[in-house]
């Protein structure tokens, strides 16, 4: 997982300067010049600011010479009685010493102090805020850290740091409650219709992950899915079903029927798998064409076994087309729909889509099927590769079954409702 580390020593640099502190100095002992004028100013003694010239202090800092910096620092801090007012600015220069020389424990007492002391305008407030945030996730102390984002965040209004700090609670090992959390914030997405980002659903997939939460990390893949799509996604999650225990082995076939459309190229054995399947299904149409994609795409390497399925696919299919009308008048006589549901889905691998579908349909009225729901499944998924949305829709979601079933309907829905116009495949394509 990618840590969250905020930018300390930009912001600090941005917010501080070499040359700020004695800046304010300066100014501070102009306006006692005029203070007879004026309200009373906080300003530094003449004594003091001497030490903290900027004339001197700058270049010193320039040349990196901390140490120096440090010495006139720790001199005017030695002074007694001084303002609070004084304190602060030989504070607040400590801060630059400590940012060069890399002292992180001295950096984060002067940042709280310098925070404390009320008298940063709310701009610097939020990058002192943020930048002691990140000093302290450097310590591991996410408490601290986590304290600081929320503030960093009334100050800023960024609305990324609920994110920071979600990833924050990952890192420090709450991986209950950033799952439970991001499980919840994944409901909501999903009724309230809204895209849940990529970051907040792989955190939920590694906390699951890190608990050995099979369900919850299938659960985030679906998210991923759902919004962001790329074959490694879909693969990933049709891959993690048919590991289910409860996943029926009847339905290999219509997995990777799924990951063919959803995917730009699947892995060599999930062509031939598929080839096979149909071939011994009597699906000769849809096995010789997976097979010539595979090859086409080179996924699939010719060797004998190849070549020898591909012969028998090319022969079969011919003759599924030569008789294909005599077939159907046979599959009208039978008892049952079987026929004309299996003959329905070969026309639907055809492209003839209005055709095949409609048989489907006669064939689940007609009745006497195995398993209807299964047939109902089919259905819906050759309305979805005909392009015909809703009413694919509308079949899905009537079909049930804790066998995997069920969960094929769901992601052929995810399918259908995909965010792209088409399936694209790399991360460079896909953003």
């Amino acid at each position: 997982m990618t840590q969250h580390r905020f930018a300390r020593i930009g912001l600090l640099l941005a917010a501080i300067g070499l040359g700020a502190v004695p800046a304010l100095v300066q100014t501070a002992h102009a306006q006692d010049k005029q203070a007879a004028a004026s309200a009373p100013q906080e300003t530094v003694r003449k004594d003091m600011v001497k030490l903290l010239d900027g004339k001197v202090l700058g270049p010193l800092l320039e040349a990196k010479k901390y140490d120096d910096v440090a010495a006139l620092l720790d001199q005017a801090d030695a002074m007694p009685n001084k303002t609070p007012y004084e304190q602060y600015i030989i504070n607040r220069m400590r801060l630059a010493t400590a940012l060069g020389k890399g002292d992180k424990p001295k950096l984060i007492e002067m940042l709280e102090y310098v925070l404390a002391s009320g008298r940063l305008e709310k701009a610097e407030q939020s990058k002192f805020t943020q930048a002691l945030a990140g000093y302290y996730q450097e310590q591991k102390n996410y408490p601290k850290t986590i304290e600081n984002l929320q503030k960093y965040a009334e100050l800023s209004g960024d609305p990324k740091v609920p994110r920071q700090i979600m990833a924050i609670r990952f890192e420090s090992g709450d991986y209950k409650g950033v799952q439970a959390d991001l499980l919840k914030k994944l409901n909501d997405s999903i009724k309230a219709n809204q895209p849940m980002s990529r970051e907040e659903l792989h955190m939920l997939a590694d906390a699951s992950h890190r608990l050995k939460d099979k369900g919850t990390y299938l659960t985030a893949l679906e998210g991923l899915v759902r919004w962001h799509p790329r074959d490694r996604y879909w693969s990933d999650m049709l891959y993690r079903t048919r590991g289910k225990e409860n996943y029926s082995t009847r339905f290999s076939a219509d997995i990777i029927r799924l990951q063919k459309v959803a995917t730009t190229k699947m892995e060599e054995q999930d062509y031939v798998e598929l080839a096979e399947v149909d071939q011994l299904e009597g699906q000769f149409i849809e096995g010789k064409a997976v097979l010539d994609a595979g090859i086409a795409n080179g996924a699939v390497t010719q060797n004998a076994k190849i070549k020898k399925l591909k012969a028998e696919l090319d022969k079969q299919a011919a003759d599924d087309m030569k008789n294909i009308a005599s077939t159907e008048s046979s599959a009208r006589k039978a008892k049952n729909g079987t026929g004309m549901v299996n003959l329905g889905y070969a026309f639907v691998t055809m492209g003839q889509y209005d055709k095949g579908i409609q048989l489907i349909q006669d064939g689940i009225a007609k009745g006497g099927l195995k398993n209807a729901e299964d047939a109902k499944l089919r259905l819906g998924y050759s309305y979805a590769m005909a392009g015909k949305k809703e009413e694919a829709i509308k079949i899905l979601e009537t079909v049930q079954g804790a066998d995997g079933r069920a969960d094929l309907a769901r992601y052929w829905i995810l399918w259908v409702n995909r965010p792209y116009p088409a399936t694209v495949g790399d991360d460079e394509k896909q953003g």
